[in-house]
């Protein structure tokens, strides 16, 4: 089963108008003026993972400043696994910062939706009032058992628009703060598993944390999945396209020439996110 943890989609209101959208969420004008910037819905997705051969999709929408739009959103989210249910899985996604994000979490997750995500701090980092925004967030998961999805990037390196100005020190605090929850952190963890080679205490905190692949040929150069696998660990890869970005064929390629195992990739595409999603 291949399985890709990290796509987006929108629902058609947005697609066919996002320019609508940009007043007050500064963030989503960054990553989507552009018109080379696509916006799908899930019927679109589901045909590409038909024709690239995805059984199942990970689904969310973007952590908007505007709650009734993260409504909206999430709404579009719960009808597309509704009516893919065999191919698509749902995440609430929404602003950590907005006083009614509890209540929109609590409400996603009654209505079936499997996690919490991808949930991003595109300007500001993850700062301290981030780390406290999240708190009541990551107990809700806890409780309920499921993974929190959170935007991470390498610190370093060429600017693009989406790269957030977080540091190392701001994505281990996070995960050594919210120890007892599932953390997928995408992008790779900006690189953050390099450190497993420590001798004290980061492999330890690090053991809850997973990560994701979304973007990787745009970010790092194919060796990256056998570095991964040698310090990460190979159980804490997850496939993820950030899908429209990418599409599925484009990390297939990469992963032949990877140097990994058959198995070894089995478990990448699909085997690990099975475990983690419990299906």
């Amino acid at each position: 089963m291949i399985i890709d943890f990290h796509t987006h989609i929108f629902p058609e209101e947005i697609r066919a108008n996002r320019s609508k959208y940009f007043p007050g969420e500064s963030a989503f004008k960054l990553l989507y003026d552009s018109a080379k910037s696509k916006l799908v819905g899930a019927q679109e997705l589901v045909n590409t993972m038909d024709a690239q051969g995805v059984d199942r999709s990970v689904i969310f929408g973007f952590p908007w400043k505007n709650l009734e739009i993260s409504k909206k959103q999430n709404d579009y989210i719960m009808e597309s696994v509704a009516k893919y249910p065999d191919r698509l899985i749902g995440f609430c996604c929404l602003d950590p910062s907005d006083k009614g994000a509890e209540r929109e979490t609590e409400r996603c997750l009654a209505e079936g939706l499997s996690g919490l995500g991808e949930l991003a701090f595109y300007e500001s980092g993850i700062d301290v009032k981030a780390i406290e925004n999240l708190e009541p967030l990551m107990e809700i998961c806890r409780n309920h058992d499921v993974p929190v999805l959170i935007h991470t990037n390498e610190p370093v390196g060429h600017m693009y628009p989406g790269k957030s100005p977080n540091t190392l020190m701001q994505i281990y605090n996070l995960v050594k703060r919210f120890s007892a929850n599932t953390l997928v952190l995408a992008h790779w963890g900006g690189g953050i598993f390099l450190y497993n080679l420590l001798k004290k205490e980061v492999k330890e905190s690090l053991n809850h944390v997973w990560y994701d692949t979304a973007a990787s040929p745009f970010l790092y150069d194919p060796e990256i999945w056998s570095y991964a696998k040698a310090m990460a660990g190979l159980e804490k890869i997850l496939f993820g396209t950030d899908f429209p970005l990418l599409k599925p064929t484009r990390y297939f390629k990469e992963l032949e020439s990877s140097g990994l195992s058959p198995r070894d990739i089995e478990a990448i595409c699909g085997g690990n996110a099975a475990q983690l999603l419990k299906i």
